[in-house]
């Protein structure tokens, strides 16, 4: 059995891509993952704008996830942090083919995307955190 993810009759259909409900088999295991910045691999900033940092979050969640045996099909929840509406097009472009590659079939996880003041850093445009649901109870290695 896999994860389960449905938008009940009963609420209004989601706003984005995302479902209103997502819910966890028995058997699985919960994989926490820490709000992903717009961050390479060598530690500098992906890039000045949204678009540019969100596509190196979705990079960076695809890769902690695939650290404990996971993948993007996987996610049962995202949040997701903006610094300001200015940044919300481009995160939602980025987004947008992000999720056209994890979610082909349309099946999203459950999410929040909530607009801030600011994040860690003046430089940084949004960050992404997540909650997957691994089959299995040990984790690998």
């Amino acid at each position: 059995m896999s994860t389960r993810r449905w938008n009940p009759a009963e609420v209004a259909p989601p706003l984005g891509r995302y479902s209103h409900l997502a819910e966890v088999p028995p058997g699985h295991r919960l994989v926490f993952v820490a709000g992903q910045l717009g961050i390479r691999p060598d530690g500098e900033l992906a890039g000045a704008d949204a678009e540019t940092q969100a596509r190196q979050i979705f990079v960076n969640v695809e890769a902690v996830l695939a650290a404990a045996g996971a993948g993007p099909g996987h996610l049962v929840k995202l949040q997701t942090f903006v610094a300001g509406t200015d940044h919300l097009a481009g995160y939602r472009a980025a987004q947008a083919d992000a999720f056209a590659r994890w979610f082909p079939d349309g099946d999203f996880p459950a999410q929040s995307l909530l607009v801030v003041a600011a994040l860690a850093g003046p430089d940084y445009a949004a960050e992404v955190e997540a909650v997957a649901a691994v089959p299995g109870q040990d984790p690998p290695g």
